[in-house]
């Protein structure tokens, strides 16, 4: 199966050996977002409001990249440190995706890169 890397500058460089985005099968991979400045390379200031806008327009700009929109994405999981603050995630990602509602998983993990409050990743459909 013949697969497209997907890289942009307007969103946070892998911090290992993976890729921000894989295109396969008609898929868009994603690889898991956290709240990196994508020119500083710094987690952003202001707790888990700051950090999950920031996440969620590092998504943006991955699927931008893909050709995707937040109406293209079929699935995400939301990873968050403490489930406490899905109330206030839920709140500011309903108002980003606008009317997409794609299927979505949410758990809390012990810990996360660099430090971070919340990472999403997606799996969008690429349209032919």
């Amino acid at each position: 199966m013949a697969q497209k890397r997907i890289d942009t500058k307007a969103a946070p460089a892998a911090i290992g050996p993976y890729s921000q985005g894989i295109v396969a099968g008609g898929f868009l991979f994603t690889a898991g977002q956290i709240a990196l400045d994508p020119t500083t390379g710094k987690i952003v200031d202001g707790g888990i409001v700051a950090q999950t806008t920031r996440v969620l327009a590092n998504l943006h700009e991955v699927l931008s990249a893909a050709g995707a929109t937040w109406a293209d994405v079929v699935r995400s999981t939301v990873y968050l440190v403490d489930l406490v603050d899905f109330p206030t995630v839920n709140e500011i990602y309903g108002k980003h995706l606008g009317t997409a509602r794609p299927a979505r998983s949410t758990v809390q993990v012990a810990a996360l890169p660099r430090g971070a409050l919340i990472e999403i990743d997606l799996i969008a459909h690429i349209q032919a």
